[in-house]
């Protein structure tokens, strides 16, 4: 059988699998159960499946996962983000456009505390949302600086995302989350820029208002109180990854036991806190984990059966160059994040498009940090991204789904400006990575 024909057979099983309204990772395990029997030797190929299965979740490199969705879960649940918000907003004073830009801010830290976009955004929406409505921000910069900055978690570390992305394609989960930094700091500044400048023109779409001065010495005491010790943590989850002192792993156990160390000293390890966040954390790890198992023996079923090396075949030979190659997977990437959520993309085209980047010659890291780019695209994507709908919850009842689009469509231009950037100056994702220790 023609590798192109296998390909549409599994493929197409696949995505009806999912429209029929089967959750992603049972349609993963249903399509592989399937062409595992009748392809390697009916009992024995589910035997290999069980065995792909327990391999690809029982491997070092997966630590950091659980690690990193218990540390994000902490930080919201025992009120570490609200005293940082509190503080970056007596930082901020008097600036245009001051509530979006406190937005940005805060979910540029918070990225580099729980990693969770959905997270982020749903946090931030119910904290700046109706102070912002109070104040006579217009919507698209009610909604937008919250959309662009919660997907921000995908871009600086810990991202589960990158982590997931690490064990799919077989990356360096280390290089991969130093080298998303410097790609998440400029996505950070496009987003500021884009506040301070559309409030510059178009002053009534933030009107300023009356702040309240702080004195210098409370700026201070909030700031060594509320933001320097959480420094500490990401020299714990980072730092300690890029000097060479500890694995990916090693950084989320360190990074994880100080979170717990801050909420003992800030008097809020309770309990029931640290009850609902294990519990939090677990249904999230469970679901990561499937996902990773049923991913990996897919890739191996594609693998098996040649479609993966025909597709590789016919892209390379396309009368194509291979950055051209690079933006058509751009382009596919950013269609399917308009109607799929980001792990299913990542399920489906991770084990596809990884073989066509080495056989192109192109560094794994350089591409899987725009690949990561792509997917924070795909959460703030009209018309399904799911931050989208998580902001249409935490939105005022009369904000309505088109609303929430326009509001989104220029972050996602600025989105399009730091993919551009990434692939012309390939340093400014393989610089921090080239130089750790």
């Amino acid at each position: 059988m023609e590798w192109w024909l296998v390909f549409l057979i599994i493929f197409g099983g696949l995505i009806f699998l999912m429209l029929s309204g089967m959750p992603v990772a049972f349609a993963f395990l249903l399509m592989n159960t399937i062409f595992a029997y009748f392809l390697w030797g009916g009992l024995s190929g589910l035997h290999g499946v069980i065995r792909s299965t327990f391999q690809s979740v029982t491997i070092f490199a997966l630590l950091p996962l659980p690690l990193f969705i218990l540390m994000g879960e902490v930080m919201y649940n025992s009120g570490l983000v609200v005293n940082l918000i509190d503080t970056l907003d007596k930082l901020l004073g008097r600036m245009p456009g001051r509530l979006g830009l406190l937005a940005v801010a805060g979910g540029a830290l918070l990225s580099t505390l729980t990693g969770a976009s959905m997270g982020s955004t749903a946090m931030l929406g119910s904290t700046l949302v109706p102070e912002m409505e109070k104040k006579g921000y217009q919507k698209p910069m009610t909604l937008g600086p919250i959309l662009g900055s919660g997907g921000l978690a995908i871009m600086i570390p810990p991202s589960s995302l990158a982590v997931l992305l690490g064990a799919i394609g077989e990356i360096s989960i280390g290089k991969l989350l130093v080298a998303i930094i410097i790609p998440g700091i400029v996505m950070a500044f496009l987003y500021a820029g884009y506040i301070i400048i559309r409030c510059w023109i178009q002053p009534s779409i933030a009107p300023p208002y009356y702040v309240p001065p702080t004195p210098m010495s409370d700026k201070i005491i909030s700031l060594v109180k509320y933001v320097l010790p959480l420094s500490i943590i990401i020299f714990l989850v980072v730092g300690v990854i890029f000097v060479g002192i500890a694995t990916p792993t090693e950084a989320a156990a360190t990074g994880c036991f100080g979170t717990f160390a801050l909420a003992a000293a800030y008097g809020t390890l309770k309990w029931d806190m640290v009850k609902k966040s294990i519990k939090n954390a677990f249904r999230i790890t469970v679901m990561m984990l499937m996902i990773i198992a049923t991913a990996t023996c897919f890739s191996q079923i594609m693998a098996f059966t040649g479609a993966s090396e025909g597709l590789v075949r016919f892209t390379t030979g396309l009368p194509l160059s291979p950055i051209m190659i690079i933006i058509t997977i751009q382009l596919v990437l950013i269609f399917l994040g308009m109607f799929l959520g980001v792990v299913p993309i990542m399920m489906i085209t991770v084990p596809i498009f990884m073989p066509i980047i080495y056989e192109l010659g192109f560094d794994p890291i350089w591409f899987a940090v725009i690949y990561l780019l792509n997917m924070e695209m795909g959460t703030t994507s009209p018309p399904f991204g799911l931050s989208l709908f998580v902001m249409k919850s935490v939105s005022p009842p009369d904000t309505t789904m088109a609303t929430i689009y326009r509001a989104a469509l220029p972050f996602l231009y600025c989105d399009v400006i730091a993919i551009a950037v990434i692939i012309a100056f390939p340093s400014v994702a393989l610089w921090l990575p080239e130089l750790m220790y």
